[in-house]
């Protein structure tokens, strides 16, 4: 009697690196990479937002005939979540990340700081280290720009990395900053992304796209999320711009703890579930009258509490 094959044995473990209709782009332990399809089975089990995405842990098996499919998918440890088009379905951009860069430029397009705070709130709330890189500091005008952008942000608590592929400023840090683990760079369109990572790595040789003159916005080049290994140690998933950050189930306690500033004063407040906007004996309110507490940036919260 034959012992049945052990098909467990037979699994390759395994990153994903990309997914692009239905085909999954995995980097295998063993060092190869292959394309792969999703088992049937695994199309009906409850993940929240997509199915596998890049940085999902999998283990993929090959078939007689050569096909490979991918038959488990390992919990993730953390996942980069926001709303998808029209807001009613999650949408999980990337699984497995350890921190999330968010990238902005000093112009073209003009830095918003309300959409570089929904950024870093972003990364907070899905349990992910925030950084913020301002890149195009050669424009003009970004070097008075530079010190209010580093003051307002270390007084918050965030790493602030300055940064400028035409002259190379910044580019060894950024490179360090990339160089542990796994980093998301997030942010809008045409900030310089893609331009960042070539500048760190040539080899990857990224798209890179011009700015609208007319709209002051970047156009789309990279269209999937996609986990990219670096030559110098580290990974980082470079993901498709996008100009507003929608949260998904953000409630207000978890919007008011995404605010590093507030965290510390918050236990000074009257009551434990306090919002900071109304309630009376609020330490956040006091510190802000001081201006211990950057007013643009409570702004920002408000203006985030108002649509959460």
């Amino acid at each position: 009697m034959t012992a049945p094959e052990d098909t467990e044995a037979q699994r390759l473990p395994g990153v994903v690196l990309e997914t692009v209709g239905g085909i999954y782009q995995v980097g295998l332990d063993e060092g190869s990479t292959i394309q792969a399809s999703l088992r049937g089975r695994l199309k009906q089990e409850f993940r929240l937002g997509d199915r596998v995405v890049a940085g999902d842990r999998v283990e993929v098996e090959r078939g007689d005939d050569g096909s490979l499919t991918i038959e488990a998918v390992h919990p993730r440890r953390t996942r980069l979540v926001r709303a998808g088009p029209g807001g009613r379905k999650p949408k999980v951009v990337a699984a497995n990340v350890d921190r999330l860069a968010a990238v902005m430029a000093a112009d073209h397009p003009a830095f918003r700081p309300e959409t570089a705070d929904r950024f870093l709130v972003l990364g907070e709330v899905c349990g992910l280290e925030p950084v913020l890189v301002i890149n195009k500091m050669d424009l003009p005008g970004a070097d008075a720009l530079g010190p209010s952008l580093e003051e307002r942000y270390r007084a918050a608590g965030y790493p602030i990395l300055l940064a400028s592929v035409e002259s190379g400023r910044g580019i060894p840090e950024f490179r360090d900053l990339l160089s542990r683990g796994i980093t998301i760079l997030a942010g809008p369109s045409g900030v310089g992304k893609s331009s960042l990572l070539n500048a760190i790595a040539p080899g990857l040789k990224l798209r890179t796209g011009e700015v609208s003159r007319r709209e002051g916005r970047g156009k789309h080049t990279t269209v999937s999320a996609r986990l990219l290994e670096l030559p110098g140690g580290g990974w980082v998933v470079d993901t498709p711009g996008f100009s507003e950050v929608e949260f998904w189930s953000l409630e207000p306690m978890d919007l008011a703890r995404a605010f590093p500033e507030f965290r510390d004063l918050a236990h000074e407040c009257r009551f434990r579930s306090c919002t900071h906007l109304h309630e009376p004996d609020c330490a956040v309110q006091e510190a802000l009258e001081v201006g211990a507490v950057d007013a643009s940036r409570f702004a920002s919260y408000r203006q985030l509490s108002s649509s959460a």
